[in-house]
């Protein structure tokens, strides 16, 4: 278990010694039993409301301050409402926000697709399989070895521009992140237009996707370009796009950098509680933290009970930290600025044996 601030419970209990049966079905019946896995459409339906009002501020805002430089303070403003935007996207792809699939498609393709470019079922795909296995070297699509690499087994034939994005991606990864907001919409637009979706979407769904992407790119556009001049333009545009994945980077990487890696083997072996818990870190704080991390600061609940709606995940914190006391199972949770500093830290180590041979 990596090294970082716990909650202090006994080690796992040897394979041999564990109560028989599934260690989740009591926690998932007892979530069940409290109506935590009822559906809060109308939290999501004022916070949807409110989010969409505020980013029409900020159009409002950039129309009529275009032209003038003090518009470009809005860029931040509007990237931050952009990342409420993403949240809400990510909870309708889980089903967290109504009980039936269409609403929630409708509510993930107008904040996904036309709100910030990016391919909703491209997301889903990457996003479900991430779900499923958690850190795990060969199946988590977020783990596998790009621009940056998160385990040394990975970094096996890295030289030239990728050794060294590797051995100094600790301190390269926040900067890497305010690219992230432009990579999800070249990632979706690719996966839409060049038919690497397959089999999973209809034709009709398929050209819905590409209509709200390409709506939203002229919507952008036009916004911008008639609001001030090209440089302008750019500008905002840069500052929009780098401060959006800034913050959405923020958001995902407490969550599971610098926690257990499973593989084939030590994969293979856990349950479903052990893999989803094992992997998962947990952030400590209040209202603000939760607002700022869309509710992913319960990344630990949100792995159990993925259709949990976002407001009764720090609910079912108290239960399953208590669950995982009574099996001995590790519920690693600590600060925001340690979390950066256990997955800065794990960067740093995978990147050493490239160091060393530099």
């Amino acid at each position: 278990m990596p090294q970082g601030t716990a909650v202090l419970v006994p080690p796992p209990a040897p394979a041999a010694a564990r109560p028989a049966g599934s260690e989740f079905a009591p926690l998932l019946r007892t979530v069940r039993e409290q109506g935590l896995l009822e559906r809060r459409t109308g939290w999501y339906a004022r916070g949807i409301v409110v989010n969409l009002m505020a980013l029409a501020a900020v159009v409002a805002g950039v129309a009529l301050a275009g032209g003038s430089w003090w518009v470009l303070l809005l860029a931040p403003l509007l990237a931050l409402f952009s990342t409420r935007a993403a949240f809400f996207g990510h909870d309708a792809g889980h089903a967290q926000v109504a009980a039936d699939r269409r609403t929630n498609r409708i509510v993930q393709l107008v904040h996904a697709n036309l709100l910030l470019g990016m391919s909703q079922e491209w997301w889903n795909d990457k996003h479900n399989r991430h779900h499923a296995n958690p850190n795990h070297l060969d199946k988590d699509p977020d783990v596998a070895a790009d621009v940056l690499v998160f385990s040394e087994k990975h970094t096996a034939g890295r030289a030239g521009l990728s050794g060294w994005l590797t051995r100094h991606q600790a301190w390269l990864f926040f900067p890497l992140t305010t690219l992230e907001g432009i990579a999800l919409k070249v990632y979706g637009f690719r996966a839409v237009f060049s038919r690497s979706t397959g089999g999973r979407q209809s034709r009709g769904e398929r050209v819905l996707e590409g209509v709200m992407l390409i709506a939203h790119v002229a919507a952008y556009g036009a916004l911008l370009l008639t609001a001030m001049s090209v440089g302008q333009a750019v500008l905002f545009a840069l500052v929009h796009q780098m401060v959006l994945g800034l913050h959405l980077g923020m958001a995902f990487a407490p969550n599971h950098k610098g926690m257990e890696m499973p593989d084939e083997q030590t994969g293979t072996s856990w349950g479903h509680l052990r893999r989803q818990v094992l992997t998962s870190r947990n952030i400590r704080g209040g209202r603000v933290t939760d607002w700022f991390l869309g509710g992913l600061n319960y990344q630990i609940e949100h792995h159990l009970f993925p259709s949990m709606p976002r407001p009764h995940l720090k609910l079912a914190q108290p239960l399953v930290r208590a669950h995982c006391r009574s099996l001995g199972i590790p519920f690693t949770e600590t600060g925001l600025v340690e979390s950066y500093r256990q997955a800065l830290t794990h960067l740093h180590e995978v990147g050493a044996p490239l160091r060393a041979a530099a």
